[in-house]
């Protein structure tokens, strides 16, 4: 399965679990820049990998990697948005805006909760992708056909709920549907090389298993 970012130019690390399969390891170890929220510094230290920037309210980081790392720390103390969402702020301020977000999910559900939901929001302002240690999550705001393979499973998730959305090339087929609850598009399959996901307007999530 191909991301819809392949060069990987920036990578976002956020403090969740942090990355052990070799498709999320390959774009930290190809990233041209690697910003960190916060703590995740901690785990990239451990890694060997230096990161360019880290960011956040700071109250998570090491004292050995603040001082390590003094002159890449980037203090925002503002509660109104999260450590993840100051860092794609930061990324898209620098016009930085093919962003691989990692550790996204992992640890503390509703913090898992609260990543997911915003990616679609940050696909207003950059191109954005999730990967886990399952698969990519790919936030679409219109009509959009993904590459894919025959069996892959797909999982589709509306958060506007009012919208109408038609799936193509999928098993399980949908069309001009709402869906009003989040598992009504889960456990789906791919049946060819792509697949559609079509609707004029709103947020929808799409995670595609590795």
């Amino acid at each position: 399965m191909i991301p819809l970012i392949q060069k990987f130019d920036t990578v976002v690390l956020a403090n969740g679990s942090f990355p052990v399969h070799p498709g999320p390891l390959v774009a930290l170890r190809k990233a041209k820049r690697i910003i960190c929220c916060d703590g995740s510094a901690n785990k990239l230290s451990v890694e060997k990998v230096v990161p360019d920037f880290i960011i956040g309210d700071l109250d998570s980081v090491d004292d050995e990697i603040k001082n390590l790392y003094a002159h890449i720390l980037i203090h925002r103390s503002e509660q109104e948005t999260n450590d993840l969402t100051k860092a794609v702020h930061f990324c898209v301020e620098n016009k930085w805006k093919e962003i691989t977000i990692l550790g996204a999910t992992g640890k503390r559900e509703d913090h898992t909760l609260g990543n997911l939901s915003l990616l679609t929001d940050y696909a207003e302002i950059a191109s954005v992708q999730a990967l886990t240690d399952y698969g990519v999550f790919n936030p679409l705001l219109k009509t959009t056909t993904l590459e894919s393979y025959p069996g892959e499973q797909i999982s589709i998730f509306s958060f506007k709920p009012n919208i109408r959305l038609t799936f193509y090339n999928l098993v399980y087929p949908v069309e001009n549907r709402k869906l009003t609850s989040l598992w009504q598009g889960t456990l789906n399959e791919a049946e060819t090389d792509y697949f559609t996901i079509s609707f004029r307007k709103g947020k929808v999530l799409v995670f595609r298993k590795y």
